[in-house]
């Protein structure tokens, strides 16, 4: 597809930079290590990149890459009187449309007639970031401005984050100059190697966006597709009787519940644990239908780490060092 992003052509594109609200002051005098004009002008272009892709109209091909895996999908982003709307389609492998609005999020899968509908929370899909990922990157990362590049035709500055402990892994964010939307997010594990990027290959900022580009491409649900209202697998809210007593720094409980999970009888005990950024799952099961591969494996930026406690199995796995994994995985416990 052809390039077509400049930012000459980004008709519409807003200068303004949003004012400091007083929860943005309270994150300020949490960067830590940096001088207060680098905290203050790194509080700004986050704020401002949350604001831009809020209210920006937008379109452009994003390249999503996991360590061996590469994916590419279209995305266009509406904005019109505070209210968002958005298209993103795969454009290679198995087919698949999601749609969001202001209350739900529509996920289209035509090769399995499926449709999935669940609300929609906080966003945090590239290239939005939210206030949880906000706070995390101030909280825990000590931040360096660094060179301006060339992302998808457009100027970016760059700023890299560094964290301050061992739970986390360094990322690179790439801020296009004039608009302050997010084009490029690069993580890197504790071997300097990159294992997550996602990065715009092209893109066109501003200008009128027809209503008609962010509708999904069936009209109505199809008769003989199934209607999901919560994606398979999804965690029933439940006391599971599990816990875990030494969480790594700004880790905090977001669900807990039971999971049917692909092979197995019963349904599995799952705790999730997040920073903001960082999403950490804990799986408990009977060891009798748990398999016997204990200890720690990495997978790209996954890494997992599996243990026994008397006759049950727990099973830690995130996109986070190993340390992460391994410390919450030797703190579950039984309330």
């Amino acid at each position: 597809m052809a390039r077509n992003g400049t930012r000459h052509e980004a008709a519409g594109a807003t200068r303004r930079r949003p004012r400091v609200a007083p929860v943005a002051a309270l994150m300020l005098a949490l960067v830590v290590g940096a001088s207060p004009a680098l905290a203050q002008e790194t509080l700004s272009w986050l704020v401002r990149a949350a604001d831009a892709a809020r209210t920006q109209n937008y379109v452009g091909t994003i390249v999503y890459q996991h360590g061996s895996l590469v994916e590419t999908s279209r995305l266009v982003h509406r904005s019109e009187a505070g209210a968002e709307s958005e298209k993103l389609v795969n454009l290679d492998g198995p087919t698949r449309e999601v749609i969001r609005s202001e209350s739900e999020v529509r996920c289209y899968y035509p090769d399995a007639r499926i449709l999935r509908i669940e609300p929609r929370t906080f966003r945090n899909a590239f290239p939005a970031l939210s206030a949880q990922q906000q706070k995390a990157l101030t909280d825990y990362y000590a931040v360096r401005k660094d060179d301006v590049e060339r992302v998808a035709g457009f100027d970016t500055q760059a700023w890299v984050f560094h964290p301050k402990d061992r739970f986390r892994y360094r990322q690179k964010f790439w801020v296009d100059a004039n608009t302050g939307l997010l084009l490029k997010v690069r993580i890197f594990n504790e071997r300097n190697e990159t294992v997550e990027q996602f990065a715009f290959t092209d893109l066109t900022i501003g200008g009128n966006i027809d209503r008609e580009m962010v509708r999904p491409t069936w009209t109505g649900t199809p008769q003989d597709w199934q209607v999901q209202q919560l994606a398979p697998g999804r965690i029933e809210s439940k006391d599971t009787a599990w816990e875990v007593t030494r969480l790594p720094p700004g880790f905090a409980k977001t669900g807990e519940g039971f999971r049917t999970l692909h092979g197995k009888r019963e349904p599995v005990a799952h705790l999730v644990y997040s920073d903001g950024l960082v999403t950490v799952s804990v799986f408990v099961e009977a060891a009798s239908s748990a398999p016997r591969a204990f200890g720690h494996a990495q997978i790209g930026g996954v890494n997992v780490f599996v243990r026994q406690l008397d006759d049950s199995v727990v099973t830690v796995l995130g996109e986070a060092p190993g340390a992460t994994v391994r410390q919450i995985a030797n703190s579950v416990t039984r309330r």
